[in-house]
Order: structure tokens, then sequence, then C-alpha cells
């Protein structure tokens, strides 16, 4: 069992990863770490973790932990990742790992001098769903792919919320707007060559809280559009000659939608449903780490990877401030 050390007592943690971790087959929660002593004994004890400790920097020290999981705010990920891979851990840290492209190369240096893995949780790319739709597009089900539209949106003015302050890394694109980005490059295999945007900040946060992006992938388009003040959706579909195939809650599954695709055909003269029950994205996820920090075969989101993906949100920001194209 691989023993994980959870950095922080943030909420994605205790709501969705730690239950995870906890669920999976082979790894286990064994420490939580916090600032305040109290507040790691709470959530220890909660989910029956063995260990608390009142610093980050003790946890990384302990031996009673093979691998940390990250949920700190965004503007803490590169540090915390280069600190955990240098004390000999493995890493699965939240999304984005870093808020520019260019910070990633420090997190590969750490990565290759450690040997140890460190990866950006895209539960997304673990789930059945998503690995179902990148099988149909290599299948030709849809024919020759010509354009993939998504939309990720919710609602939230909390000052005190991170994705509103952006000393913590905030905003929208950070937060969301990488999903469509993430899922797109990882079904299709293809990488952006440049790209469209349009970006509105909130006054008062000063967060970009609205996005409207065209992307050229060579061969296809996407589309999208993400925000944090909009009634909440979210959508991708990819449209080829021969069909086109809609995922239902694409992100967050089961809290916007039924975790199903659907697949219609050229004409609307069949429609195949892909049903998919309680798929546990982020247990998948959690498994898939272990087996990849054990040695085993396994697809992990590389760094490679990452950094890519960041560069495409770092060409949306420049893009924004311009009209016409911008490189990826």
């Amino acid at each position: 069992m691989l023993r994980f050390g959870i950095i922080s007592t943030a909420r994605i943690g205790h709501e969705q990863v730690i239950p995870a971790i906890q669920d999976a087959e082979n790894c286990v929660v064994s420490a939580i770490a916090s600032r305040d002593l109290a507040k790691a004994r709470a959530m220890a004890d909660r989910f029956s973790a063995p260990h608390a400790f009142g610093s980050y920097e003790e946890m990384l020290a302990s031996d009673k932990i093979d691998a940390v999981y990250i949920p700190l705010p965004t503007s803490q990920h590169v540090e915390w990742t280069i600190k955990a891979a240098d004390a000999g851990k493995h890493v699965l840290c939240e999304k984005p790992i870093a808020l520019h492209a260019d910070e990633i190369d420090q997190l590969i240096a750490a990565r290759d001098r450690n040997k140890v893995l460190v990866t950006e949780a895209y539960m997304v790319t673990y789930s059945p769903v998503w690995r179902k739709v990148r099988s149909l597009l290599q299948e030709g089900a849809i024919g020759t792919l010509k354009h993939v539209q998504g939309a990720f949106t919710y609602f939230n003015k909390d000052p005190g919320n991170m994705r509103n302050i952006p000393s913590l890394g905030g905003g929208g694109l950070p937060d969301i707007g990488v999903y469509p980005t993430i899922s797109t490059r990882f079904v299709t295999g293809k990488e952006p060559q440049r790209v469209q945007a349009t970006t509105e900040r909130d006054k008062e946060f000063g967060t970009d809280i609205y996005s409207s992006v065209r992307a050229d992938f060579g061969d296809f388009e996407l589309s999208f559009y993400i925000s944090t003040q909009l009634a909440a959706r979210q959508v991708m579909v990819f449209h080829g000659d021969k069909g086109f195939i809609e995922v239902k809650s694409p992100f967050n599954a089961n809290r916007y939608g039924a975790e199903e695709l659907e697949l219609t055909t050229q004409n609307h003269s069949e429609s195949r449903h892909f049903r998919f029950q309680d798929c546990r994205q982020y247990k998948l996820e959690a498994e898939a780490f272990t087996r990849a920090a054990l040695g085993e075969k396994e697809e992990v989101v590389t760094l490679e990877s990452s950094k890519n993906n960041q560069k495409f949100i770092d060409a949306i920001y420049r893009a924004s401030e311009k009209d016409g194209w911008e490189t990826v």
C-alpha cells in the first residue's frame, strides 16, 4: 500500500480526494499536515489516518509516508511540489500545477534528480467516460473530426474564495479553463498551434471571470467558453463528418448531469448512449498514480504534458490582449 500524506485541509481534499484514496485498493491516507495541528488531528481522526503533523515540513521529513497529495492554493503548488520531491516523496498535485509554463521546468528537474513520480491531478484522464471518447475517435466513429465545442461555468462571487484572489492564483482559466484544453488534447493526441481569445476580468477581484476561446489544432478547431460568474453548465461536443459525440457531464461527473455520452450519426438515423455507473474518477486517479509510483506500467499525466497544457493557457492570456491569432 502506498502511504499518502495530505498537505493542508483544503476542501477538495476532504470532499473528493481523501475519500477516494481511502476507497482505493492500493493506497491509503497515512497522515494529514496543517499549519494548525488541531485541524490536522481533527481531519486525521475523521478519516482514520494514524498521523497528524503541525507543519508541512515535519510531514515531508517523516518516514510514515511515501507520497503526498497537494491541494494547496495554486500559487503554492510549485514550491511544495519541489519540496516534496526533494524529500523523496512521490507527488500528486492539484491542477494547475503551475501558473506559467516555464515554471514546470523546475518540477521536471526536481522529478528527475529525485527519481520520483510527479503528476498533475487531472482526474478526467482516468475516467472511463473520457477513455471511451478517445477510443471512439480513434476507431473513426464520427469520421473526420472537424470541430470541438465546450463550456464550463459556475457562479462564485465569494471574495474570500481563493478562486477570486489573484495572489493565490485565482481566476477562471487556471481553475476551469484547463479542462476543455486537457480533455481535448487527451482524446485527440493533438496540440494547438494558435489561439484567439477574449477575456473579461472582475472589476473588484481582478481575476479573469469569463473567456471565449478559439484554438486551431491544424486538423480541427476547438472553441469553448468558461466563466466563474455564469449559471452552472458543462458540455463537450466532438463533431465529425459522420457524426458527433456529446459528453453530458464531462468534468464533474454526476454533479452537472449523468455520467454518459451520446454518439449521433450523420443524418440522426442512429443514436447510441454510453452510460457509466459511478465511475469514481478520483479513486481511479489514486489507483493509477499508485501503480505508476510503484513502478508498474500505467498511463498518467506527465509533467511534459502539463507544460504543454499550461502553454495553451498562457497563450490564451496573451491572445486576450490582442486582436488576431497568438502562437501557442
